[in-house]
C-alpha cells in the first residue's frame, strides 16, 4: 500500500503559541542559537492501489477541505512515494 504524507503548517503571518513555547524550551536548555520554531501536523495516508491522477486529485481535496483549516493553516506539502522500475 503506497502511503501519501500531507504536511501542513500554520500560516506564517500568524502567531505559533506551540512554536513560540518550543524555541522558549530551547533557549532554556542552552540552545539558544536555534531562534524560531514552527509546529505542524504531518498526516500519513494509505492507498489502495496505484497513485494515478483521480487519488492525486482526490488527497490534494482531502487536504485543503479536511486535512487543513484554510483560514489559519497552509498545505505546504504533499509527498507521493517515488516510483520503482519492476
Amino acid at each position: 500500500m503506497p502511503t501519501i504524507v500531507v504536511e501542513v503548517m500554520p500560516k506564517a503571518e500568524l502567531l505559533d503559541p506551540q512554536g513560540k513555547a518550543v524555541a522558549g524550551a530551547l533557549a532554556r536548555t542552552g540552545r539558544g542559537r536555534v531562534t524560531g520554531v514552527r509546529v505542524g501536523k504531518r498526516f500519513e495516508l494509505s492507498v489502495d492501489g496505484p497513485i494515478d491522477d483521480e487519488v492525486r486529485a482526490t488527497v490534494e481535496e482531502i487536504a485543503g477541505e479536511i486535512l487543513s483549516n484554510s483560514v489559519i493553516e497552509d498545505v505546504v506539502g504533499i509527498h507521493y512515494p517515488a516510483e520503482v522500475d519492476a
